[in-house]
């Protein structure tokens, strides 16, 4: 490769590298060779050109490639059901995950998954699961095999073993205002799918004010770039396209999310987060080989949400990983803030928008979120929805719940909380963006 200036400066030019320059800057990222200032200028290069195909293969495999990759040994069980993966582009209270799962490994799959930490206005798996008291979400490579193989499930954080210059790019791109490019979220998402070890991989991509897609042709690109450039490197996948105009479920924050996971799977919760969850988890089982069609897997699903068995997977999870299990039945002993503002409708009329993006965004203003690489958050800090789009509130009738410990940070919050929600005088309905929007 020549030297690392010529190398951002023929990306800034919009010329195209040859793999074995991509996989050398990647190793070189990956080794702290490369200081972060010119990685952010090369990341800001591909934002604004772009990477060909044989580029965006090759940059994944070297980020997949940058350390361990997990190999599984034979199917769980024996009629050869494949391990699977799930992956959301990043939503507004996106809880998916916790749920859907549990519900995959519960009917049988492994399910193998290296998440993230929040990036921009979207919360974090990892975030999230750590909300639970003592749970792990660093995982050696070791435990994260043998947690998978003995009960079918496991969720780590980025390791020093499993795709870490792809980490450090991660972490880059989330405060050098690269987040939304779409080589580097399909490249980002794939490289540690296939560095999870999983055969399969099941994607969720969020479209609308919330996303890093906000309209629907550019969640139908990136929807057909991961697909592509997953069976490009030898794997199945499957996508759907989602709606992310307004958060999904009750809740948006780090351990309200997780405690309404646990409402679900309790057989309460959110409408919208429970049909979301069972369609996730339904495609993961017929991906991964455990139903023969569309209606067995969405029944096979709804079963284990149901029946039980889902919550009681997500207990064994926790338990494996050092966390108090007790939570999926007191989850009182989750981080909760101690201060509560209620925000209330104007006047009478019909909610013609809960903004996913304002409320992401005042979500991490109250210190739900990362304003800068490293920063430390507040687990305990949220909003709650009382009202969603087309639902009627009255003059004075509660929309939002704030729930935050710093008078300052809410004071931060205020713009973007005042902004979430719109009132419409109009008495008629109107009508909600379908929850999937492409299957």
């Amino acid at each position: 490769m020549q030297g690392v200036i010529e190398f951002i400066e023929r990306k800034r030019d919009g010329a195209a590298h040859a793999p074995s320059e991509l996989a050398e800057f990647v190793a070189q990222v990956r080794d702290g060779t490369v200081p972060d200032y010119q990685v952010s200028a090369w990341l800001m290069a591909v934002f604004l050109n772009g990477l060909t195909e044989i580029e965006l293969v090759s940059f994944t495999d070297a980020l997949a490639s940058s350390g361990e990759i997990v190999r599984f040994g034979k199917p769980r069980t024996g009629n050869a059901l494949l391990t699977v993966d799930k992956h959301s582009t990043g939503g507004v209270g996106d809880k998916t995950t916790l749920v859907c799962a549990p519900i995959a490994a519960a009917c049988g799959l492994r399910v193998a998954k290296l998440s993230g930490r929040g990036l921009g206005f979207t919360g974090g798996t990892v975030d999230k699961l750590e909300s639970i008291p003592g749970m792990n979400m660093s995982l050696s490579t070791d435990q994260f095999l043998r947690q998978a193989d003995e009960i079918g499930i496991a969720l780590s954080g980025h390791s020093l073993a499993l795709a870490p210059a792809e980490g450090k790019f991660y972490a880059l791109r989330d405060v050098t205002g690269t987040v939304p490019s779409l080589p580097l979220i399909s490249s980002s998402i794939v490289s540690k799918k296939i560095a999870g070890g999983a055969d399969a991989f099941v994607f969720d991509v969020k479209c609308g004010s919330g996303a890093f897609m906000t309209s629907l042709d550019d969640a139908m690109r990136l929807a057909e770039t991961l697909t592509g450039l997953s069976a490009s490197l030898g794997k199945k996948s499957s996508c759907l396209v989602t709606d992310m105009e307004q958060p999904l479920g009750e809740w948006t924050g780090n351990s309200v999310e997780v405690l309404e996971a646990i409402e679900v799977m309790s057989g309460r919760g959110p409408a919208d987060t429970r049909e979301l969850c069972l369609a996730l988890a339904a495609r993961m089982l017929l991906l991964g080989g455990a139903a023969k069609d569309g209606p067995s897997s969405l029944e096979a699903a709804r079963e284990a949400l149901d029946g039980g068995a889902a919550i009681g997977k997500f207990a064994e999870m926790i338990r494996a990983q050092g966390g108090d299990a007790s939570v999926c039945e007191n989850p009182s002993i989750l981080p909760r803030a101690m201060k509560k503002k209620t925000i209330e409708a104007p006047r009478p009329g019909i909610v013609a928008r809960v903004d996913a993006l304002a409320a992401g965004t005042a979500v991490r203003a109250l210190g739900g979120g990362r304003l800068s690489k490293g920063d430390a958050i507040d687990p305990s800090v949220g909003l709650r929805f009382l009202k969603k789009t087309s639902d009627r509130a009255e003059a004075r009738e509660p929309l939002i719940e704030v729930h935050y410990n710093d008078e300052a940070a809410f004071e931060r919050a205020a713009p973007y909380i005042s902004a979430i929600c719109s009132v419409s005088d109009s008495a008629e309905r109107i009508a909600r963006r379908p929850l999937i929007l492409k299957s």
